[in-house]
């Protein structure tokens, strides 16, 4: 009696599926994950269609279709689609600069009552051989780089850092590339001094902290001459974040070192007009054992900074200074950063921010 009973729930279960079915779209794909073998990186985009079909009873609409990552491109079959008719979603994948497997889920949601199918393509792709164009991509003139920014990173105040930036000869000649308006505390010089062509080799790089006498992130532009001329576009930019090396001091001396504190990091001014000086006021208090020294005070872009008055702080002693926002012809909403530097061990560079809204004369 029971099971008879069990059967006909069953049937009367199934029954009301299929007659909401009946009154309603519902999506059924052929397949929900596709996989592309191998391909091959050189070869360009592949492209898989989902076909699907609408078994339900209404029309089905997708209403958007979504990948996880850029490096697929979805199209749809936009118009409706009616009931027994079917349609698609095309996932094209580009494999430039993505060598491996890979795992990519496309989204599909719709006017049905499930509202969203997930779709997976997968596959390896198989790099391509690697030219001389994508080991260097930085050009000045025949001379490639593999970059043309030389970041030594982070340099110890105390510090002399060593690093190398490879270089290419593309042209026909020999080539001698030399450096004009360097920075005291750098020191750059090619290996080989001459190249021929065609030959690869470097620039080795010698970052004297000490003699930057900064501290925070520092960028100079060396002008890069070739045989001896020079081009409106032939620089490199050289920068290093300098900081002071704490990794040595012992507990003792992180017990008794200062702590630089301020009364609020963050400034809201609100709502200012386009002519209006936004200016506030930071302090801090050294809550430390002994002097704070602050090192630099830098700003982003809009602001400048009046320098505290005291720049060696005895503990339990206060000092402030002042930082002027001026919005020239900024609009809508601004987040202006200031960095203070400081030999606090544990919060040597504090990151303060000016922020709120720039209306126009027309919007006051």
């Amino acid at each position: 009696m029971k099971k008879l009973i069990l059967s006909f729930m069953t049937v009367v279960a199934f029954y009301g599926f299929i007659q909401a079915q009946q009154k309603e779209a519902f999506i059924s794909f052929e397949k929900e994950v596709h996989d592309f073998g191998k391909i091959q990186e050189s070869e360009g985009k592949v492209e898989y269609k989902f076909i699907f079909t609408n078994t339900g009873g209404a029309p089905l609409i997708i209403n958007k279709v979504k990948a996880s990552c850029g490096c697929t491109s979805p199209t749809w079959t936009e118009k409706p689609i009616m009931p027994g008719q079917t349609g698609f979603v095309s996932a094209v994948f580009d494999p430039r600069n993505r060598p491996g497997s890979f795992n990519k889920s496309i989204f599909v949601e719709t006017n049905t009552q499930k509202g969203r199918n997930i779709l997976r393509i997968t596959g390896n792709v198989i790099p391509r051989e690697k030219t001389v164009e994508d080991y260097y991509p930085k050009t000045l003139g025949d001379l490639r780089l593999e970059t043309n920014h030389f970041a030594f990173v982070k340099v110890y105040s105390n510090q002399i850092k060593k690093d190398t930036l490879k270089i290419y000869n593309g042209s026909d000649l020999e080539m001698k590339v030399t450096f004009a308006n360097m920075p005291k505390y750098l020191n750059l010089k090619v290996v080989p001094e001459v190249l021929k062509p065609g030959e690869k080799g470097y620039i080795l790089g010698v970052y004297d902290a000490k003699k930057a006498n900064d501290w925070g992130f520092v960028s100079d532009r060396v002008q890069i001459l070739i045989n001896g001329k020079s081009g409106s576009r032939q620089t490199l930019t050289i920068s290093g974040r300098i900081e002071e090396d704490f990794s040595k001091l012992t507990e003792k001396e992180l017990e008794n070192a200062p702590l630089i504190s301020f009364e609020d990091e963050s400034y809201n001014f609100g709502k200012s007009t386009q002519r209006e000086k936004i200016e506030h006021e930071f302090k801090f208090t050294n809550n430390g054992k002994s002097d704070l020294i602050i090192r630099k005070i830098r700003s982003t872009c809009g602001c400048t900074t009046v320098a505290p008055e005291k720049t060696v702080i005895k503990p339990g002693e206060a000092s402030s200074f002042k930082a002027i926002f001026s919005p020239g012809s900024r609009k809508g909403r601004q987040s202006k950063s200031i960095y203070v530097i400081s030999n606090d061990p544990k919060n040597s560079n504090v990151r303060l921010t000016i922020k709120g809204e720039i209306i126009t004369e027309e919007q006051n």
